[in-house]
């Protein structure tokens, strides 16, 4: 067996084809992210209250916890007897200004054709007209009032401030509620990863740097990757807080906690593909190209180590070395 290397090198490779058509993978040393597995918890972008804009009662719950909303999907209704009251003596108001308007306008008719006829001053034509635009003023003022309160009730539909899901309900049906309380918290669906490194490592983290998410955490067979886009400038409790974007997590449980590695340094090691490593007995090997004649040698496996270039990447830390040609088996 080959003498150990301490520090394991990643395998940058070149696959050609041997002359009995196996493939053939070089062996070269290169320097890579020296990864660190910390936890992160899945956290939305923002928490979004939805609030009623109207006091009353709540007549209707359209959601409840966990279920996927809109921008705009109806939440709640809040209803208030008080704002039916009010149309119904609107309505009355602007029935009675309605009658007194048409009577007002006949006078005015009338009057102007006596003035006409010179049987009646002008004094009273312009009387007469007064009346007319008072009463039309009247029903205009009762008609735009009308809207008001008719506004009022349209705002007692509750709409979803945005995309996301329900994490909580606040009210149940027939809870009284006053105007800006909350009813449902939203969480909306751009979810991100909040990473808390210990300060240590803080030199090493920055704004875009690749985090990854072994297979294993998602329930997939292969990994996930991401980038940091925002690190906090304070350090809380020894560690220092970091955001990472990573496609595709608006499936998971806000809080649900996620083993996560990112980069802490560089470091030499040897990577290779999975496939060329074989386990018999116990003991994993590979085999070698020498001369004409392929030679299994033991290896000391490592952890999986995927990269962009080498999706089924596996860490490699003694038996092999640069400028080894593996044959796959």
């Amino acid at each position: 067996m080959r003498e150990l290397i301490g520090l394991s090198l990643v395998a940058a490779v070149t696959l050609s084809a041997a002359s009995a058509g196996a493939e053939i993978f070089t062996v070269a040393s290169r320097s890579i992210a020296d990864e660190k597995a910390v936890f992160a918890t899945v956290e939305s972008v923002s928490v979004v209250p939805t609030r009623g804009r109207i006091g009353g009662t709540v007549v209707q719950l359209n959601v409840r916890e966990g279920d996927s909303v809109t921008r705009g999907q109806s939440i709640a209704t809040i209803g208030d007897e008080k704002l039916a009251l009010q149309m119904k003596s609107l309505d009355a108001q602007i029935e009675a200004l309605q009658a007194q308007s048409n009577q007002t306008q006949i006078d005015f008719t009338r009057t102007e054709g006596l003035v006409e006829r010179g049987i009646l001053p002008r004094i009273k034509l312009d009387e007469a007209r007064t009346a007319l635009n008072v009463a039309e003023n009247g029903l205009r003022a009762r008609v735009a009032e009308r809207a008001v309160v008719q506004q009022q009730f349209s705002e007692g539909q509750i709409l979803a401030p945005a995309d996301g899901r329900v994490l909580k309900r606040m009210v149940t049906v027939g809870s009284v509620v006053l105007p800006g309380d909350p009813v449902a918290m939203i969480a909306q669906q751009d979810f991100k990863l909040r990473l808390r490194v210990p300060e240590r490592h803080a030199r090493f983290l920055k704004v875009g740097d690749k985090v990854r998410i072994d297979g294993a955490e998602t329930g997939e067979k292969s990994p996930r990757f991401g980038a940091i886009d925002l690190v906090f400038p304070q350090i809380e409790d020894g560690r220092v807080v970091a955001d990472a974007k990573v496609d595709n997590l608006g499936e998971y449980f806000v809080g649900d906690r996620l083993r996560v590695w990112i980069a802490g340094g560089e470091r030499a090691a040897f990577v290779i593909p999975s496939s060329y490593v074989t386990t018999r007995f116990g003991i994993d090997y590979v085999q070698i190209q020498q001369a004409d004649r392929a030679v299994s040698v033991p290896v000391q496996r490592g952890r999986d180590m995927p990269t962009s270039d080498l999706p089924n990447g596996l860490e490699i830390l003694s038996g092999i070395r640069a400028g080894d040609q593996l044959v796959q088996p």
